[in-house]
């Protein structure tokens, strides 16, 4: 019968208690539409559950549609925006259609 290789004595960094940072470490920083720095996170559709309305398009992107999410890379998590990904790679050409209130 084959060996099961031994299990590691301390649990892996996805079970820690410790809160995850923003920032960096989990997504790519851009420029957003107003110039300022925003951390930018692909969501894959497998994993976009809920109705989002996107700030560039003023259309809503449905659940299981892969899409980004971005945020300012000072601000907080109800600071996070998500976008359809053309409407995300064409902030630079148009307005923001939809008020970020």
């Amino acid at each position: 019968m084959p060996r099961r290789k031994p299990r590691p004595q301390q649990p892996s960094g996805r079970l820690s208690a410790q809160p995850r940072p923003m920032g960096d470490v989990f997504g790519q920083t851009e420029a957003g539409p107003n110039g300022e720095d925003y951390v930018v996170r692909t969501v894959p559709g497998a994993r976009a559950v809920k109705m989002y309305r996107c700030p560039g398009c003023d259309h809503e992107i449905p659940p299981g549609t892969a899409h980004i999410v971005a945020w300012a890379k000072y601000g907080g998590e109800d600071d996070r925006r998500h976008w359809h990904t053309g409407c995300w790679r064409g902030r630079q050409t148009r307005t923001i259609t939809r008020r970020w209130s």
